[in-house]
């Protein structure tokens, strides 16, 4: 099996100068949690929703919310990114997807393409959805 098999295909993007305003908005939208962060269409880094709301005060969206709180949000997506993030192709062999994630603290790895043009995302819990429904391949 390889990394083009358990893809999610067409990975949201993001630019490294958006802000993070508009991410909070895909992530409070969307049922995903990384996406890619690219300059003229090459992949630069990763943001997870983690990162978001490490890097967002508490009280956003509370009554408790202060205009400083607000500005957080004007933050730029390139001052919270994971940077360089280690990508694979399409063609990857799982085992090598599986060491990715056994050897490394992060939980997606950018599927790219020879000129680090983003065509999908593999994520650990697309990993654990495949050890459910196939864990013959595991063993």
């Amino acid at each position: 099996m390889f990394a083009k098999d358990i893809m999610s295909i067409k990975p949201i993007t993001v630019k490294m100068d958006d802000k993070l305003k508009a991410v909070k908005e895909i992530f409070d939208n969307t049922k995903i949690h990384h996406l890619l962060v690219i300059e003229s269409s090459i992949v630069f880094g990763v943001v997870s929703d983690l990162d978001l709301y490490k890097a967002l005060s508490p009280s956003i969206g509370s009554r408790a919310e202060t205009l400083k709180d607000a500005a957080t949000l004007n933050k730029q997506v390139h001052q919270i990114m994971s940077r360089n993030p280690i990508t694979l192709n399409p063609d990857a062999h799982l085992s090598e997807v599986i060491d990715i994630f056994s050897n490394h603290s992060f939980s997606c790895i950018p599927i790219v393409n020879h000129e680090r043009k983003p065509l999908g995302i593999i994520t650990v819990k697309d990993i654990m959805r495949l050890l459910s429904k196939k864990p013959q391949l595991f063993t």
